[in-house]
């Protein structure tokens, strides 16, 4: 299994060898591009150099916030379905996950939701300065650490966790997982959680057949007004 590089049957969140066919029996057509990497390092320590001030004054209101840590992990699906902590400000309560499993279980239209989405529209799990954080996506500054370390890049398909990948991708998990996820992509500059899975999916095809650097470049550019106008942000 060596059409995906770092791909292997222990790396597979979807259940095991035999629930996908092998890459060699898939198109996957997937164009890697030398330069993306060298652009999503010198991009991310440009970031951390001018944005120091502001990284400060997060973590000043997120500890102010409410009591816990600093910064939330979550795992996800990075390239060659290997697994990696994602790095986030703190926008939730400290006992968000034992807060959701109640709140999932008592009810039935807010489990559909979450099934669908993975994401409430009205979470009370987050705290009041995690809605801010949230409506931005300053929350996900930390993540220029992940693309530093390499498992993610600035532009590219949405890190997802492994339930998302064995309830939706099917097949498509080999070509959306061949590449490093992003902190940004056409999802994020196309109405983010107002679109249906489906077209995130279709989103995340069309990237990986089309990018390059100039691509990279409009969605960074289209990512800054999307964060100002907080447009399908929750």
């Amino acid at each position: 299994m060596t059409d995906i590089p770092g791909w292997s049957e222990n790396h597979m969140p979807w259940g095991g060898a035999q629930a996908l066919p092998l890459p060699s029996q898939l198109d996957i057509g997937v164009r890697h591009i030398p330069v993306k990497r060298t652009f999503d390092i010198v991009f991310s320590l440009l970031v951390f150099a001018i944005g120091f001030p502001v990284f400060l004054i997060i973590a000043l209101l997120v500890r102010l916030s409410s009591p816990g840590k600093l910064f939330y992990a979550q795992e996800r699906v990075g390239r060659g379905g290997k697994t990696f902590a994602c790095y986030k400000f703190r926008s939730m309560y400290p006992d968000a996950e034992k807060r959701l499993a109640g709140l999932l279980a008592a009810d039935p239209a807010l489990q559909r939701e979450w099934e669908a989405n993975f994401k409430l529209k009205n979470d009370p799990r987050i705290t009041p300065i995690g809605a801010f954080l949230r409506k931005t996506s300053l929350d996900e500054l930390p993540q220029f650490w992940n693309v530093l370390k390499g498992d993610l890049s600035v532009v590219g398909p949405r890190p997802v966790v492994q339930a998302e990948v064995s309830m939706h991708f099917g097949a498509k998990a080999y070509k959306i997982l061949s590449i490093r996820p992003g902190l940004t992509g056409l999802w994020q500059v196309s109405g983010r959680s107002d679109t249906g899975y489906a077209l995130r999916i279709s989103l995340d095809e069309k990237y990986i057949e089309e990018r390059t650097l100039l691509l990279d470049l409009k969605i960074v550019l289209k990512t800054i007004p999307a964060m100002i106008f907080t447009r399908g942000a929750y």
